[in-house]
C-alpha cells in the first residue's frame, strides 16, 4: 500500500513537471527596429544625449550612482576601459544586448526604445569613436 501511494506520487510530480515544462514556453520575441542608421554618429553629439536623459538622471548611472558611470564627462572612458561594446561583435555588445533587455533588465528603465538602440549600434558598428 506504501509503495502504490509513492508510486502515486511519483507520477503526480512527473506528470505536473510535464505540464509546467510545456506550457511554459515562448514562440517569439517581439524586438521593434527602427531604420539602421547609415549616418556617421558621434558619441557626443548623439549618444551622450542618450545616456543624459535616459541613464545618468536621478542618480542612477552617474558618478557616486550604479555602474557605469555615464555621465558626459566619463561615459566614454568607462565604456571603453570596461569592455560594454565589441567592435567585432557589435550586436553582441553588452552595452546594446542590455538595451535590448536580453541582458537582464531593460535599460533605460522607461523600456527598450528602438531609436537610441539603432544609434548605438551603429555607433559601435562604426568603431565606437570619441567624436
Amino acid at each position: 500500500m506504501m509503495l502504490k501511494s509513492k508510486s502515486r506520487m511519483a507520477f503526480l510530480i512527473i506528470c505536473g513537471s510535464i505540464f509546467l515544462l510545456v506550457s511554459c514556453y515562448k514562440d517569439k520575441t517581439v524586438i521593434e527596429e527602427a531604420a539602421e542608421v547609415t549616418r556617421t554618429v558621434s558619441f557626443s553629439k548623439d549618444i551622450v544625449p542618450i545616456f543624459n536623459k535616459s541613464c545618468n538622471t536621478s542618480g542612477c548611472h552617474s558618478a557616486g550612482g550604479l555602474k557605469p558611470d555615464l555621465s558626459a564627462s566619463n561615459a566614454y572612458n568607462v565604456l571603453t576601459s570596461g569592455s560594454y561594446y565589441s567592435k567585432s561583435k557589435p550586436s553582441s555588445s553588452f552595452l546594446y544586448q542590455k538595451m535590448l533587455g536580453n541582458k537582464g533588465a531593460v535599460m533605460p528603465i522607461s523600456g527598450s526604445n528602438s531609436e537610441y538602440n539603432a544609434l548605438i549600434l551603429a555607433w559601435i558598428k562604426q568603431g565606437a569613436n570619441n567624436n
